[in-house]
């Protein structure tokens, strides 16, 4: 080999080197496959929204320290029953959801209005968030001063595949009704509810919420309405029925127009999940859940009552492996 062709065949060389040196290195080589999962919360006026960021926040902090590599965003749904099924529909089972027990336990054993798709053992929890309240608002004018009141007014059924019209078409069965006993039944999400009813669109909504609640303060500081009380025999039945709605109350004072207590009853929120959900995944926002408990307490005030031991209580399906993993490496017990 010639001299001449000897240094063309090193400049070569040092060129591939360099061009191998200066490759970008695949991200799975830098930290590992990226795992996307989502949150579905649901209306930007209740409080799943903000938890869902909130559990968001804290999975992004945990993967800039390196204790994870999960990206999670946050998504405003229809809520507990649109969550249950995409959890159950979805293909990769990535998809995480804030639901009502009440639709969680529905959905597991295939009652009420799953009973057609049938029950799905296959739904896990990875744990119980805050109690949640059935709350009727109304118009003074409309002169609704108990549940059964409503008969003849002008309702909002809620929006379709929410908890919120979940739990009142149950309770709409135990008193017989049906979307005729009303003059007029709409089925608005909730940013639209206040609107309507101080606009003098509907008479009343319910809103299963914890408190306080942006939705009621509006309605209630807009207009002249008021909490009013869920209560009589037929709702004693239909606590009896349903022992994951426990009597509770919507504190007085909270709302102007309404300064005592109002008796009414109602579920949990849950962060509902697929059993296929990969295992570290629900380790990891078990983890982010209750490693970050009271920075999460202060995101809403419907959160400032949880603890430790009730978000291990009362709930109505499994907990994921993931999720009892983290409570065995804690010390906490499901109760």
């Amino acid at each position: 080999m010639s001299s001449k062709s000897a240094f063309i065949g090193l400049v070569f060389a040092l060129c591939l080197g360099l061009v191998a040196l200066f490759q970008p290195i695949p991200a799975s080589a830098q930290t590992g496959d990226v795992q996307y999962i989502k949150i579905g919360t649901g209306g930007q006026t209740g409080v799943y929204y903000p938890t869902g960021g909130a559990i968001c926040q804290f999975m992004s902090r945990g993967q800039r320290n390196g204790e994870h590599n999960i990206d999670c965003k946050v998504e405003s749904t229809g809520a507990s029953v649109f969550n249950v099924n995409t959890i159950r529909s979805a293909p990769d089972h990535m998809y995480l959801g804030i639901v009502q027990s009440d639709v969680q336990y529905q959905a597991f054993n295939g009652v009420d209005q799953f009973t057609a798709a049938g029950p799905d053992p296959n739904l896990r929890v990875l744990a119980n968030l805050q109690s949640e309240a059935f709350t009727l608002v109304a118009r003074k004018d409309a002169n609704i001063a108990i549940f059964d009141d409503l008969v003849g007014k002008r309702m909002n059924l809620g929006d379709p595949g929410s908890g919120n019209r979940n739990t009142l078409e149950l309770l709409m069965q135990e008193y017989g009704w049906t979307p005729e006993t009303f003059k007029l039944a709409t089925d608005l999400k909730p940013a639209e509810m206040a609107g309507a009813l101080c606009d003098n669109k509907i008479d009343a909504y319910v809103y299963v919420i914890g408190h306080p609640n942006g939705s009621l303060t509006e309605a209630t500081s807009t207009c002249d309405s008021i909490v009013v009380p869920v209560t009589g025999p037929k709702v004693d039945a239909f606590v009896a029925k349903y022992p994951f709605y426990p009597p509770t109350i919507v504190p007085g004072g909270m709302y102007k127009g309404t300064d005592a207590d109002v008796p009414t009853f109602g579920p949990k929120a849950t962060l509902l999940v697929h059993a296929e959900l990969p295992e570290e995944i629900a380790y990891q926002v078990t983890k982010a859940v209750f490693g970050n408990l009271e920075e999460l307490k202060n995101i809403h005030p419907a959160l400032s009552a949880l603890t430790t031991e009730n978000m291990l209580e009362g709930s109505t399906i499994p907990y994921h492996p993931g999720a009892l993993r983290y409570f065995k490496e804690v010390g906490l017990t499901v109760k």
